[in-house]
């Protein structure tokens, strides 16, 4: 993204949760990924846009099975008018789930997202953004996955850099991918009277 691109006016945190970034199951190069995350999220605060936070309501027995330590969200959230938390159930962060009316009522037309796991819900986040109209901007160095394990007969493993490059290269052609989360800029939402129209 160039400093002549627009700015994203909110940040889409997707499923930063213990069970993923810390101890033995960590998504590789999680310390990482936190780092750029803090700064996205303390960079978006400043700026006035909407910073949402999805948590992810895993399933029974499962690390981010809800009320477990691993489904604590690991970053801080600073809860108000522009920042919030939002739980789901599905990879997509819209599915069930009031994110499009949240960022309809903030008048946002452009959203940052980072987070984990970058074929899964990080994708699928970013595909409904953009199907609903939204431009999407989704920083390289900001998502993060697992290695994919040997499959006899199919393929050999596949490392989580490159099951990341391929998640964002499968939406490259419609999404903003940029090199670094330090080229994303933000800015705050223009509330709409009526919310976001539909064009």
């Amino acid at each position: 993204m160039t400093d002549s691109a627009p700015p994203a006016q909110a940040l889409i945190v997707v499923d930063v949760q213990k069970a993923g970034v810390t101890g033995g199951r960590a998504v590789p190069g999680a310390a990482g990924l936190l780092e750029r995350t803090t700064d996205l999220i303390a960079r978006a605060r400043r700026s006035g846009a909407l910073v949402v936070h999805l948590q992810n309501d895993g399933a029974p027995g499962t690390g981010d099975e809800p009320h477990t330590p691993g489904w604590a969200l690991h970053l801080p959230v600073e809860a108000g008018p522009t920042e919030c938390v939002i739980r789901k159930t599905r990879d997509d962060g819209f599915a069930g789930t009031p994110l499009a009316s949240v960022l309809s009522t903030a008048g946002v037309e452009a959203v940052a997202v980072c987070g984990v796991m970058s074929e899964m819900c990080v994708q699928a986040t970013a595909r409904t953004a953009l199907a609903l109209g939204y431009r999407v901007v989704l920083p390289h160095d900001a998502h993060a996955t697992q290695d994919i394990p040997e499959a006899p007969g199919i393929s050999e493993a596949v490392p989580a850099a490159v099951v990341s490059r391929v998640a964002a290269w499968a939406i490259s052609g419609d999404a903003e991918v940029t090199a670094s989360a330090a080229d994303v800029r933000f800015a705050a939402p223009r509330p709409l009277p009526h919310g976001r129209v539909s064009s």
